[in-house]
């Protein structure tokens, strides 16, 4: 099935921002967990055309945030709706986000940060070819975060 990658509507935004709740220790990816990341989302000026819907047969199944670090390094970041999180169906989101990534940017690399115990995700990405980096101590959600840099070469 092919997903799809559409500029985020506002209702979209405030959707993921008050409806996307994780199970356990993932719940620090709910929006609502850090203010300022919150406002940001919600401020369609912020988000601008560099944040995406992503949307499979029409139903909004994640998010993809491109940032064009340069001409031939783009940074991301994306989520996956709770519901359809730890079922395998990650390895089909992040190939297709990164292909839409390539297709649209034309990135000679791609990074994202991830955090540390997010193991799940990590393996997902290294999976497919993300190589670690670095790690970094990261302030947010009221606290400080261990997270990997990792880059993919496109």
């Amino acid at each position: 099935m092919t997903l799809k990658f559409e500029t985020m509507t506002q209702e979209q935004a405030e959707d993921i921002a008050f409806n996307w709740y994780y199970d356990g220790e993932y719940s620090f990816y709910d929006m609502e967990a850090d203010q300022e990341d919150l406002d940001e989302f919600l401020d369609s000026d912020t988000r601008g055309d560099s944040v995406f819907a992503v949307l499979k047969e029409d139903e909004l199944i994640g998010f993809l945030s491109v940032d064009q670090v340069g001409p031939e390094m783009c940074d991301i970041g994306l989520g996956m709706r709770p519901d359809l999180t730890g079922k395998g169906k990650g390895l089909e989101f992040l190939n297709a986000g990164i292909n839409f990534v390539r297709l649209t940017f034309s990135p000679v690399k791609i990074t994202l940060s991830v955090a540390i115990f997010n193991q799940r995700a990590i393996k997902a990405y290294r999976k497919i070819g993300f190589k670690d980096i670095d790690t970094f101590m990261q302030d947010t959600n009221g606290s400080t975060y261990e997270f990997v840099k990792m880059g993919f070469e496109c």
